[in-house]
């Protein structure tokens, strides 16, 4: 089976890598050498280099504004996104409609496994600014009949007033945001218990896979189901959690040629942990070859396809190392989300090599015991003293879009 899927990618990817061979310069310069090697899947993996992101922003750089990856002249780019640029200067990325269809095609299918169907209603929690995410996400919506209402320039009590009075059973923005939508609306007095959302689509950070943020949301929005995503601005959506199979994301392996890779760029075994890297198969306006996501995964290759077993496990380069202990930011939030009383928190980590300590701040509904317990928790998980510090209701900021919860000091 695996073979007749690897068939079908290299019988895309072989048009692909001509279309950038002849008309990008960024991939010209790095890939020109090796055509003529080019011969199957198998060569592709074994010499095609790497890409990554700050390539792609010193290209950019150099060739202001937009770079010179792009294959098509610049009338024939219409949609226009933008990277958050919380690990590089933001990376600005141009599609034209032939493109931008294979992308909504992504989501239209993440919609099926969703279990989200035509007619249903949806509600779009989000501000709509110059990320990739949002917009195919709406419009695939609207591709596959849903009934889409924008919650772009709405606070977020406006908001929960219309996710009940228009009765919306699709929910899509972070998983921060969900939460902080039902903290807001227990102080505001606004009861969800009938609430009519049946799903929430989540993404931008990898709070849909874990087991404590899925239960929080649980108990929340009582007859919602949570459906994780994955995707990125410069490739695009990528894996979706089917309904019914919690914590487990697909990767849409007829559009993207995945790779799982260790540290000294060899694949990694069935179960093992490494890093994602992707080929997107149709955006031939901004071609991609075997491109470091950074997000660190575990994959599984199933009947159904390649699984991510917990979703994105955390970043390459949010790791951090406190007395020996490697602490990535979605471990901690896991343990943090175990204390249901925490609102919202920060970590703050100081020091250098070798030194690094950390301490997390905590607002919560009922500060009794909540610091001490959740040190006991950070103990059992990291065999670590983590101080927690509980601060005043309000002191710590809130998040619509991807959360920054973790600030660095010298």
């Amino acid at each position: 089976m695996r073979e007749a899927l690897q068939t079908r990618q290299w019988s895309v990817l072989r048009p692909l890598l001509r279309a950038a061979l002849a008309g990008s310069a960024f991939q010209q310069g790095r890939l020109a050498p090796l055509a003529s090697k080019l011969d199957s899947l198998e060569a592709f993996l074994k010499r095609v280099p790497l890409t990554t992101k700050e390539l792609l922003v010193r290209d950019q750089s150099q060739h202001p504004p937009y770079g010179s990856n792009q294959t098509e002249p610049s009338a024939l780019y219409s949609r226009f996104c933008q990277t958050s640029g919380t690990t590089a200067q933001p990376l600005a990325v141009w599609d034209t409609q032939e493109s931008w269809e294979w992308l909504l095609g992504n989501w239209q299918r993440g919609y099926a496994l969703a279990g989200v169907e035509p007619g249903m209603l949806a509600f779009f929690a989000f501000s709509f600014g110059p990320f990739l995410g949002f917009w195919t996400a709406f419009e695939a919506g609207l591709r596959i009949g849903l009934r889409c209402i924008p919650g772009g320039g709405l606070g977020t009590v406006a908001r929960l007033e219309a996710i009940l009075k228009h009765r919306v059973e699709v929910l899509c923005c972070t998983p921060t945001y969900a939460l902080h939508l039902a903290t807001v609306a227990r102080k505001h007095g606004i009861s969800l218990a009938h609430s009519q959302v049946r799903k929430i689509l989540v993404a931008g950070e990898p709070g849909g896979s874990l087991s404590t943020v899925r239960q929080q949301l649980s108990e929340a929005w009582p007859v919602a189901e949570v459906i994780d995503h994955y995707g990125m601005t410069e490739v695009g959506p990528v894996a979706f959690a089917a309904t019914g199979e919690p914590g487990v994301l697909r990767v849409l392996e007829d559009r993207y040629l995945a790779e799982v890779l260790d540290v000294s760029g060899q694949p990694v075994a069935q179960g093992a942990t490494g890093e994602l890297v992707l080929t997107p198969l149709g955006r031939s306006c901004w071609p991609l070859f075997r491109y470091r996501t950074g997000d660190l995964v575990r994959p599984h290759w199933t009947e159904a396809g390649l699984v991510l077993e917990g979703g994105i496990l955390g970043r390459l380069d949010d790791m951090v190392i406190v007395r020996g202990v490697n602490v990535y930011p979605v471990a901690l939030e896991n343990v943090v989300r175990s204390v249901p009383e925490v609102e919202e928190y920060r970590v703050n980590v100081s020091g250098g090599a070798g030194l690094t300590e950390l301490l997390v701040e905590v607002e919560c509904s009922d500060a009794r015991g909540v610091g001490p317990r959740l040190e006991a928790a950070f103990e059992r998980a990291f065999a670590l003293r983590i101080p927690v510090r509980e601060v005043a209701q309000g002191s710590l900021p809130r998040f619509e879009l991807k959360a920054h919860r973790w600030v660095r000091s010298a």
